[in-house]
């Protein structure tokens, strides 16, 4: 048998023998094969993708409110040289001077709670779009200026706070209540700290994706009179691409050696890896969806390489090649991967775009089934009967999809039926082409 055209050949004996198998006795295995591959991969997508967008709202309200790309900690000797770098550096988005300091807010009816108080330039909002996109405030005015909080019932001119949401609910203070911060990271004895109080008036609360943030963030001007006296500032610094921030901490470190400037990978390291380990559990749990399949498909090849062992012989008595015989049910494999990924692809993909219609559609479709159960079984309690509200909580995550995960996926979901087949053809003329045309 001639090579020419040997893969063309290959392609239409394996499509034969797949139209076939479809039509016989292997039409159910040919099917699971196909269906589990298209489940597989569709499923896979579809997990990953909400993984990613529930575990980006954690790392994005970070990276924007927290942590910034490149942080300085040592005190800056020239600012005015500094500012002008970062200005100049076409790898710098944006950049922020900051002061944090450890405190004890007490609210207006004598709750406590230990806060972490920055203190922000009074045009954070305006200058930093990703911060500004990631704070979202639930009552009042961002603004860190004095003057619009001017209290009627003395007339005091006090420096606004905003709080965290849940900050707010447990000091039980509201837009216009005065709380007082007490500053335990001055460089004051503690107990000469904590007889020193500053009040600020409420200005906003906000709430982050990040519960910590809501939960122990405040924030007040940078230049708050008396609050952060003797701390030094630092330089919360965004980057264009995150990946070049070696290249920014080797420049700022060599033109400005007191900076110590340190990227995100050092912060929250802990809490990063935490993330990445429950993703790659959480994909290796769906992986075994394409190994329950692989297997299917290595015994359906075993079964359907027996089966077609005079056909085989006969190719074989003819002229064909082992390896090219052999390449016959590969083909197959991944003609049956692809019919499988292909569809699987398209579905992860639409689920992914239209993930709040999905979640919608599912929480009535699963309120219905409830209530008509509810009107069968019990229906004293079918008015009791209501949609279930964490539906609406993952439809508003947002899924994220990264071309490298879907091609991996799609490339895993094929490969696993491809290799599936490769093991099974091993088996091809095992038995001596005559026993098995004498037989036959």
């Amino acid at each position: 048998m001639k090579t020419k055209g040997a893969l063309s050949w290959i392609y239409y004996v394996a499509n034969r023998f797949s139209f076939v198998d479809r039509k016989g006795a292997g039409a159910l295995s040919y099917r699971l094969s196909t269906l589990g591959i298209c489940f597989g991969v569709m499923t896979l997508i579809i997990v990953v993708s909400v993984m990613n967008g529930f575990q980006r709202e954690f790392i994005d309200a970070i990276m924007e409110v927290s942590s910034f790309h490149v942080r300085t900690q040592g005190e800056i000797d020239n600012k005015d040289s500094f500012r002008r770098f970062l200005e100049n550096d076409k790898k710098v988005l944006c950049f922020q001077e900051f002061i944090e300091s450890e405190s004890l807010a007490v609210g207006p009816g004598g709750k406590q709670a230990a806060i972490l108080v920055r203190g922000i330039e009074s045009n954070a909002f305006e200058k930093d779009k990703g911060f500004a996109g990631q704070i979202k405030v639930l009552r009042g005015k961002f603004s860190l200026l004095y003057e619009p909080f001017r209290l009627k019932e003395n007339g005091l001119n006090l420096p606004p706070v905003a709080l965290g949401s849940s900050l707010a609910r447990s000091l039980d203070a509201r837009v216009g209540d005065v709380i007082s911060l007490y500053s335990l990271s001055s460089k004051k004895p503690l107990l000469e700290a904590l007889k020193e109080k500053t009040d600020f008036v409420v200005a906003a609360i906000f709430m982050t994706g990040y519960a910590d943030i809501n939960q122990t963030f405040a924030y007040v001007d940078i230049n708050c009179p008396t609050f952060f006296d003797g701390q030094n500032a630092s330089y919360g610094i965004k980057l264009k691409k995150p990946s070049v921030d070696s290249a920014l901490i080797d420049e700022i470190n060599r033109k400005f050696p007191n900076a110590g400037a340190k990227s995100w990978r050092e912060y929250n390291r802990s809490f990063y890896g935490a993330l990445r380990v429950e993703k790659n559990v959480l994909f290796l749990l769906v992986l075994l969806i394409f190994l329950v399949v692989a297997v299917n498909i290595f015994n359906s090849m075993r079964r359907i390489v027996y089966e077609r062992r005079f056909e085989i012989s006969t190719l074989s008595a003819l002229g064909g090649k082992v390896s090219s015989i052999k390449n016959i049910f590969v083909m197959r494999g991944f003609l049956t991967g692809l019919r499988g990924a292909c569809p699987g692809l398209a579905l992860g993909m639409f689920f992914c775009v239209n993930i709040k219609t999905v979640f919608a559609l599912l929480s009535k479709a699963v309120f219905w089934l409830e209530y008509v159960a509810a009107l069968v079984f019990s229906p004293n309690e079918a008015a009791l009967v209501a949609q279930n509200p964490m539906f609406a909580v993952y439809g508003n995550i947002p899924a994220r999809m990264y071309f490298g995960e879907v091609f991996f996926i799609f490339l895993f979901g094929l490969l696993s039926a491809v290799l599936s087949s490769w093991a099974a053809s091993r088996e091809v003329l095992n038995a001596a082409i005559s026993e098995v045309l004498h037989d036959e």
